[in-house]
């Protein structure tokens, strides 16, 4: 079993950047893939951000390629997500998850509690 938290959220300008980081616990993260996701208010939850778990291999959508990345320490069992250059459209909450190299949410069983974005205008 794995938990995870998120933590680093906040009320931030366009333009503005966060790094939002996800501690986990229960086992180790280092042979998972981590991802993240986010779901905006009347929304699903969409892909961000995933990566293999040595780092090697990341992959992105489209809507924050050049923009975020992801990257983990595996001897802190923590993953970040460092978010660059935030518009409006990227207020939503953020989860991150661990499961399969993919860009579809039912592929992560393990997911965290998620932490809040807002990026006014």
């Amino acid at each position: 079993q794995v938990q995870l938290v998120e933590s680093g959220g906040g009320l931030v300008q366009t333009g503005g950047s966060l790094r939002l980081s996800c501690v986990g616990s229960g086992r180790t993260l280092r042979s998972l893939v981590m991802g993240w996701f986010r779901q905006a208010p009347g929304k699903g939850r969409e892909f961000v951000a995933t990566c293999t778990p040595g780092g090697e291999s990341t992959y992105y959508a489209d809507s924050v390629k050049g923009r975020f990345t992801i990257s983990r320490d595996n001897a802190k069992n923590t993953v970040y997500l460092q978010m660059n250059s935030l518009k409006p459209e990227d207020t939503a909450v953020y989860y991150c998850a661990a499961g399969s190299f993919s860009t579809d949410r039912y592929k992560y069983p393990y997911w965290g509690q998620g932490t809040q974005v807002t990026v006014s205008s």
